[in-house]
Order: C-alpha cells, then sequence, then structure tokens
C-alpha cells in the first residue's frame, strides 16, 4: 500500500468551483493557441487510507464552455466538437494515483467527452493543505495532458492554404483543483 501525504486526511473532499479550473489549449491555424475553460464544475475525492483505496470524480457541464468568444463557443458546443445538447457532461474518474514521488504523480483515470471514454494519464501535482480562513481544510491539486480530440469524436477538419490545420488535434487539458474537506 502507498502512503497518502499525512496532511491529506481520509473523507470527501468537495471540489470548490469557484477556485478551480478545468480548462485546455488547442494550436489554431497552426500559429497560435486558443485557451478556454468549463465554468461550470463539480465533483469529490474520496480520500481513503492509501492510495489504492482513493478516488476522484471531476465533471464539467459542456455547455459552460467558454473561450471568450462566443462564436466559437457555440462552434465548440455543437456537434463538429462536445455535442453538449446530447452529451451535457465531460467527466473524468480516476482510476489510480501512481507513481507518487514527493508532490508528483501520475493520475490515471477515465475521461469521458461526447459519449467516448478513454483513459487517459494527467502528469500531477499535489499542492498541499492549509486551513481556510473560516477553518476548512483545503487540499490543492494540478494536473495537465494532451490528448487527441479525434479519439472523443470530435472530427471537424478544416485545412488552411497552406495545410495547416484551422484546429488542432492535439489539445492540452489542464487542471487547477481547490477541494475542502467535508465535515
Amino acid at each position: 500500500m502507498t502512503a497518502l501525504p499525512t496532511a491529506l486526511t481520509a473523507g470527501t473532499w468537495n471540489i470548490d468551483a469557484l477556485h478551480s479550473e478545468f480548462g485546455f489549449v488547442a494550436r489554431h491555424a497552426g500559429v497560435s493557441k486558443v485557451k478556454g475553460k468549463f465554468t461550470e464544475i463539480s465533483g469529490a475525492l474520496e480520500v481513503g487510507e492509501s492510495l489504492e483505496d482513493t478516488k476522484v470524480v471531476a465533471k464539467a457541464v459542456a455547455s459552460s464552455i467558454t473561450t471568450g468568444n462566443e462564436q466559437r463557443d457555440g462552434h465548440l458546443q455543437s456537434g463538429d466538437f462536445f455535442l453538449a445538447e446530447e452529451h451535457p457532461e465531460v467527466v473524468f474518474e480516476s482510476i489510480a494515483f501512481e507513481n507518487w514521488d514527493d508532490d508528483e504523480f501520475t493520475l490515471r483515470g477515465t475521461l469521458t467527452m461526447r459519449g467516448v471514454s478513454k483513459e487517459v494519464a494527467f502528469d500531477a501535482e499535489f499542492n498541499g493543505v492549509a486551513t481556510g480562513p473560516d477553518g476548512s481544510l483545503m487540499a490543492g491539486f494540478s494536473a495537465e495532458t494532451t490528448i487527441n480530440r479525434k479519439d472523443f469524436g470530435m472530427t471537424f477538419h478544416a485545412v488552411l492554404g497552406g495545410g495547416e490545420l484551422l484546429v488542432s488535434d492535439k489539445v492540452k487539458l489542464h487542471i487547477e483543483i481547490e477541494a475542502i474537506k467535508a465535515d
């Protein structure tokens, strides 16, 4: 059994949506990067007695995607990408916390978008535990991975005159989580 950091006590830690982010970066036209995020996220970390007994579930409302451009956001919600009306949630469910070294580890799990589930591995970091102004315990985590959007049925394909893709197939996902210990 792999021991947990001593500050991360067993029990339920709920994701604090106001202090968390689930975002992404995709290359646009081969020359720039477009950043976006989901504004409605939720979930919980169920901390067990060991890493093997610990699970996390994180969810985002697909239609809450924002990139700062309403037209692009609408396109991302459409059938070309998230098909948000038929598949309203993006869900990550952990399978394993692996290779824990100091505060860095691999978080392996199942990512479901657009009704397609694939196993992914995030490079993750435990950012520690602190006591909030109201006396609650808070824990922080950061995680990143790169996916191929086509693996999730997002097959929109537009090629520009020089052969560049309008939207890259590879998309970087990043997650910043602040979780609050439930009483």
